[in-house]
């Protein structure tokens, strides 16, 4: 009997699910495909709801599509300072640190951080869409160097707290921490309902936050425990969408949409963490090259004239024409707001790369990379949302709580009150 043809392949993404997803099927709006493969939430109640919960109270976000990379051995620092832009060799045990790891090229590779537990035990904490190859990267550059890298993320759950009450909550529910010495990118050993954990204060949303590394076998009974002991606390799960809005209202890039492997430092404006002053590191003959010949376009902000936000890869307009006065339409479905009078030219000088609606600060916004003849803020473009031509205007980032106040745990007088 002659055997069945196995189907072709049709080289769809291997899909992945979270230690927490069956909680997440059962309690959200609608499940999707994220970075990395990883089924999660889009929002559970409303995404304005959660956004506005997290910068006002306290949110929970799973976000174990984030990969974690234990190197351990007696070159892995040696490893992880070649690799890195930023200086690792002056970090002690317990301090995080941010980076960007680029190529020969200068090319990004990923923007991770960096945790040191030892002189010789590291883990790196990557980004959720390159997460595999940036692990295939790191280990593939460990050979010959005494280093040794191990994908943990199938073995720990990334859950995020997030919030001007983040701290006051865990306080209550987390021994071994000394929560009012624990600066901001450090970290320690805690309990939290007798499961031991990773706790770092860090975040992605611009707010005072935490982050908890967990073992996976544990944390469905830790988010069942810290959803219900938080609710004192006025604690929300959050999904994809309110991340979204959050770390845009910070300009906070994100590798996929906004990193791509095409983008240096310097595009993004992540060149303030390249150190020169180091011996050597991947890609610094050509990130020096970057920085004497200059940049083409950059990342920037803008704010769109529009209710609705733009689409990652609307092409970004230089406008032909602005009529002094606009008028507004008087009959119709859309009485009440202004013609189109403006007109875009067929110059095409940047594309998006994110965009939102920014609920805490009542406007559209949008990230992109923009031609620097047009990069200045107050630097008027075009965009064409959903067709129609809409105005963006070139913006300073972050646009809420510019001075990042809040995240240091800094907060207005009403808003302690409150808490």
């Amino acid at each position: 009997m002659a055997k069945k043809p196995r189907p072709a392949s049709t080289n769809a993404p291997q899909l992945r699910r979270s230690a927490l997803y069956d909680y997440h099927f059962r309690r959200a709006a609608k499940v999707v495909v994220g970075g990395g493969g990883y089924l999660f939430p889009t929002s559970y109640t409303s995404p304005v709801e959660e956004h506005l919960n997290v910068r006002n109270n306290v949110g929970m976000q799973d976000l174990s599509s984030m990969g974690e990379i234990d190197i351990k051995g007696p070159g892995a620092e040696r490893l992880l300072n070649y690799l890195a832009v930023n200086e690792l060799r002056d970090l002690y045990p317990g301090q995080v640190r941010y980076t960007t790891l680029c190529n020969e090229d200068g090319f990004i590779v990923d923007d991770v951080t960096i945790y040191k537990f030892s002189e010789e035990h590291f883990m790196v904490v990557t980004s959720s869409a390159p997460r595999q190859t940036t692990f295939n990267w790191i280990r593939e550059h460990s050979y010959g160097v005494s280093a040794y890298a191990t994908d943990l993320t199938g073995a720990v759950t990334f859950i995020s707290v997030q919030g001007p009450r983040s701290r006051e909550f865990l306080e209550s529910v987390t021994d071994g921490i000394d929560f009012p010495s624990l600066r901001f990118f450090r970290f320690g050993s805690a309990v939290i309902n007798g499961t031991q954990l990773i706790l770092s204060r860090s975040g992605y949303t611009g707010e005072l936050g935490y982050e908890l590394y967990v073992p996976s076998d544990e944390a469905a009974i830790l988010w069942d425990y810290l959803e219900t002991e938080g609710k004192a606390f006025g604690l929300l799960p959050y999904g994809a969408e309110a991340m979204q809005s959050l770390r845009i209202e910070k300009a906070l890039p994100l590798a996929g949409p906004d990193i791509n492997g095409e983008q240096t430092p310097f595009d993004m404006g992540l060149d303030r963490w390249i150190r020169f002053d180091k011996y050597d590191f991947m890609g610094r003959d050509a990130l020096l090259d970057v920085q004497d010949r200059g940049l083409e376009n950059r990342w920037v902000g803008m704010v769109l004239d529009s209710e609705l936000p733009a689409r990652k890869g609307d092409a970004i307009h230089t406008i032909a024409d602005i009529k002094a006065v606009r008028e507004k339409m008087i009959t119709g479905a859309e009485a009440g707001d202004y013609f189109d009078s403006e007109k875009a030219s067929k110059t095409v000088v940047g594309q998006i790369s994110s965009s939102a609606r920014g609920h805490s600060v009542g406007k559209t916004l949008a990230l992109g990379f923009v031609n620097v003849t047009h990069a200045y803020p107050g630097s008027r473009l075009m965009i064409n949302v959903a067709g129609r031509p809409i105005l963006a205007t070139v913006s300073s980032t972050p646009f809420f709580d510019p001075a990042g106040l809040r995240m240091r745990g800094k907060y207005p007088k009403s808003l302690r009150e409150n808490s």
